[in-house]
């Protein structure tokens, strides 16, 4: 039981600090003049190098009480969140999958999709850097990944772009104007590419659900206009963590639904 709380919780902080890398990913992508290597971790506001003991996941935002040493501006709760989430996600990995080659390529999956949320949520691109690569990773992990084959994958991403793409055109050939960008397409394709053309209902069905849902929502507070865009990606992408950690329960209720054993 020891043994197995202290793997729990190596697995929690490995996946804590790539949650903080992940910060660095999801701040410098976007923007063409800056690298994700150099120069060091430092404070958007004053710039000052982070030292060592400020660039510990979660606890020195703890420490320094969500602000900067130098600038005492506040410190984004991004931050922490993000090496929250991974460390939890990299967690419920290992617990699903073990120490396999299968729960790597889901590891480097659910970071992906961490980044993408935010740059999305942030900027309202989903860079093509993540989703391309993805794509192509996805269907080569398709050969090792216990849980989708190669065909299940070639299919998935097939018809993952295929679906969006069509979905998009018919929206532009009635409103004539553009409703869902090519970054969404080519996610869907690599969510598929990761979890096989089965999973594409559910993650099309929940996303287009919790996507209009809170997509009035936040037009009805904030009175935006109709035409306001509303990022999809992270919707596509919390329901394709949904599907991959849920899968059966899914498939079971969707059984039990088509037999009209549900309610």
């Amino acid at each position: 039981m020891e043994a197995h709380f202290l793997i729990y919780c190596f697995t929690f902080c490995l996946g804590a600090v790539v949650g903080s890398f992940l910060n660095v990913v999801i701040l410098r992508l976007p923007s063409e003049d800056q690298s994700i290597v150099f120069p060091a971790s430092h404070c958007p506001a004053c710039k000052k190098t982070l030292c060592w003991y400020e660039n510990i996941p979660l606890l020195s935002y703890i420490f320094l009480l969500g602000k900067c040493s130098n600038c005492k501006r506040l410190i984004s709760p991004q931050y922490p969140v993000v090496e929250l989430l991974m460390g939890v996600l990299s967690v419920a990995l290992f617990f699903r999958f073990g120490l396999t080659l299968t729960g790597f390529g889901y590891f480097i999956f659910c970071g992906a999709l961490l980044a993408i949320i935010w740059i999305d949520l942030h900027h309202q691109i989903i860079p093509d850097v993540i989703s391309l690569p993805g794509i192509l990773f996805g269907f080569c992990f398709s050969f090792f990944n216990s849980t989708v084959g190669w065909q299940e994958s070639l299919i998935g991403l097939i018809i993952g772009g295929g679906v969006l793409y069509l979905i998009s055109l018919l929206y532009y050939l009635l409103r004539k104007q553009e409703g869902m960008g090519g970054g969404d397409i080519k996610l869907l394709a690599m969510l598929g590419a990761f979890l096989g053309y089965l999973s594409l209902p559910f993650i099309i069905f929940a996303s287009s659900i919790s996507g209009a849902v809170i997509g009035i929502a936040t037009l009805l507070i904030h009175k935006k206009e109709v035409n306001t865009r509303i990022p999809f990606g992270p919707f596509l992408s919390i329901s394709a963590l949904i599907y991959l950690f849920f899968k059966e329960q899914i498939h079971l209720l969707f059984a039990l639904y088509l037999r009209g054993e549900l309610f």
